[in-house]
């Protein structure tokens, strides 16, 4: 691999100019004359009674693919544009406009489905075997099967139109308040000014003391503007609320369940089987409560560092790290990578005006990813670049198959990058150099497992309850910040001396209109991913093969339907998801042992 890497990505490869990008335009422009010349086409469609009208609607399905890819292209662009520069004012314009295309987009979907609804199931069996048709299939019967919950077309398609700025942009102005925020704080005896996406690497730094500060000021700081962001996340559920009341839907979960392929029995046996393990983390947080010299930890202490590992890791030393540990599963996972580093496809520096945490995002028409981070050399910054790369090498899998299986949902794609993660933090571990360095990757590694156990578990129960007490009206930003911490509470088991109540200010998850309850996915992915990972470990070099297939089939199937096939186990009976937590627990004991 070609070094010195850089560290911010290329994105003029994709469209030239950034947000004064002419071909940005253009594309925009042309697509929403594309989206709405095909809507109208679909809505002057006679009624479907022949052979003839079926493979005019396997047209009209291609076109519609065709489109939602290169509005997928164009979205893409926008974010990373505002992910890369909150103060971009024409790019913060662009998300506006691009938001008015994805409804029109929906609006043009209503139309379609409405249509696939409308075909007697005579012409449906001989519509969905086509040629181009039988490759989504499952998609088809998924969308139609929807499509009979929802309400009537023109409702549906007025509320796409009301949600671009009612629904969305709620979304949209948590990120401008984002924008604004600044933690200030010391570093090496100066009082510097701090975006939020710099601030929160602070909050496991090794030194206590750092820390503590930085979490204080951090929580000054989303409380300072946490009216607003009560604002936003009032209105944001209640429009959600009042669009499910309409469809008839009274489970909150029934949209997220839906998007993520996923049963209701599947969610709770998954919850029951971690409460159940959950105390021997409260031991290792017991433990790691001693180490670090306290009765018992804060929320600051929870990611703390344990032991000494390298100071700091250079980019291209864990890029290094990261290619390597990849190649050793498949070389294909790591030539994908080292494209993605080579190319520049990730923005990686540290530097201020970059929107907090990091994500992975799909350009399906130019067949690239881009991956967004800010890293400042820990071993936590190696472990989301891996995550994120794993994100990456799913699409690249998914490339070449139509763009309605190519749309995987969330907790599938966070079973790709846990997995990439998971290859990394493994292997680091067990090449650590000495014992120190050892105790601290482990420690690293468990404390992983406490995010999925116990911080997304918390952040689950209050997402559920504050759905549930939102429908009897407009939460304040004290009633909203004490359920957050009765939340964390119950997934920590009491364990902490502190909690975070801004937690839900400061999370960009529970603003996301696009994903509903964007946190038991994450879960679910790492669960998941253990289990593929000990098949791995198993099965060896052969694995490699299987794994892709099983990446090919996600959005094409029920997770399910996926566990069933390509593992051969049932995800609404406790023993997967005790087997997968049984790695984990593998961790802990070794890091007790280490710790007596």
């Amino acid at each position: 691999m070609k070094q010195p890497l850089h560290m911010t990505w290329d994105l003029d490869i994709i469209f030239p100019g950034g947000s004064s990008s002419k071909e940005l335009e253009t594309v925009l422009t042309q697509t929403e004359q594309d989206i709405a010349s095909l809507t109208q086409a679909l809505k002057q469609m006679p009624e479907l009674k022949s052979t003839e009208h079926i493979h005019k609607l396997a047209e009209y399905v291609d076109a519609a693919q065709e489109l939602s890819q290169r509005l997928r292209e164009a979205g893409a662009f926008i974010s990373c544009l505002t992910s890369q520069n909150t103060k971009d004012k024409k790019a913060l314009q662009l998300t506006g406009r691009s938001f008015a295309l994805y409804a029109q987009l929906n609006t043009l979907s209503t139309v379609l489905d409405q249509k696939l609804e409308q075909l007697p199931d005579s012409l449906w069996h001989a519509f969905i075997e086509l040629p181009h048709m039988a490759k989504v299939k499952f998609n088809l019967n998924e969308r139609r099967q929807l499509s009979k919950e929802k309400l009537p077309p023109e409702q549906e398609a007025l509320l796409g139109d009301l949600s671009t700025d009612g629904y969305s942009a709620w979304g949209s102005l948590y990120d401008t308040i984002v924008s604004h925020i600044r933690i200030e704080t010391e570093v090496n005896g100066e009082q510097v000014r701090l975006s939020a996406g710099q601030a929160h690497n602070k909050l496991s730094d090794p030194n206590r003391e750092v820390r503590e500060q930085t979490f204080k000021r951090w929580e000054e700081a989303w409380e300072e503007k946490a009216d607003f962001f009560a604002d936003a996340l009032n209105h944001l559920a209640g429009f959600r609320l009042k669009m499910y009341e309409h469809r008839g839907w009274d489970n909150v979960l029934k949209e997220p369940l839906a998007i993520n392929r996923m049963s209701q029995e599947t969610l709770d046996v998954m919850w029951a089987t971690i409460v159940k393990n959950k105390p021997v983390f409260v031991q290792y947080l017991e433990r790691k409560a001693k180490l670090l010299g306290v009765d018992k930890l804060t929320w600051c202490d929870v990611e703390a560092p344990i032991g000494e590992s390298q100071a700091k890791i250079s980019y291209d030393e864990g890029a290094a790290v990261i290619v390597e540990q990849f190649r050793k599963f498949s070389p294909a996972m790591a030539e994908f990578a080292v494209r993605a580093f080579e190319n520049r496809w990730i923005e990686a520096e540290d530097r201020n005006d970059k929107r907090p945490g990091g994500f992975c995002t799909s350009l399906p028409v130019s067949r690239q990813t881009r991956i967004f981070m800010t890293y400042a050399g820990t071993p936590s910054n190696v472990s989301t670049l891996a995550h994120e790369l794993g994100h990456g090498y799913h699409q690249f899998v998914m490339d070449g198959l139509p763009a309605f299986a190519q749309r995987y949902a969330m907790n599938v794609a966070e079973t790709a990058s846990t997995f990439a993660e998971m290859i990394v933090a493994d292997s680091a571990v067990k090449e650590a150099s000495n014992e120190q360095e050892k105790l601290a990757l482990l420690e690293d590694k468990i404390a992983r497992s406490v995010t999925f156990y116990m911080n997304i578990h918390a952040r689950f129960l209050f997402e559920t309850r504050f759905y549930e007490a939102r429908k009897q009206g407009l939460l304040s930003t004290e009633q909203i910040s004490e359920l957050m911490v009765e939340a964390q509470k119950e997934a920590y088991c009491n364990t902490l001396s502190s909690y975070h109540p801004h937690f839900w200010a400061s999370k960009l998850h529970f603003y996301k209109t696009a994903v509903p309850f964007y946190n038991f996915p994450y879960t679910f992915g790492y669960l998941f991913s253990t289990g593929i990972y000990a098949r791995a470990l198993a099965e060896g070099e052969s694995f490699a093969a299987k794994y892709d297939a099983l990446l090919r089939d996600t959005a094409s199937m029920t997770v399910e339907e996926l566990a069933e096939k390509h593992l051969n186990v049932d995800l609404t009976k406790p023993d997967f998801w005790q087997s997968a937590i049984d790695v984990t627990l593998e961790d802990v004991k070794e890091f007790m042992a280490m710790t007596e």
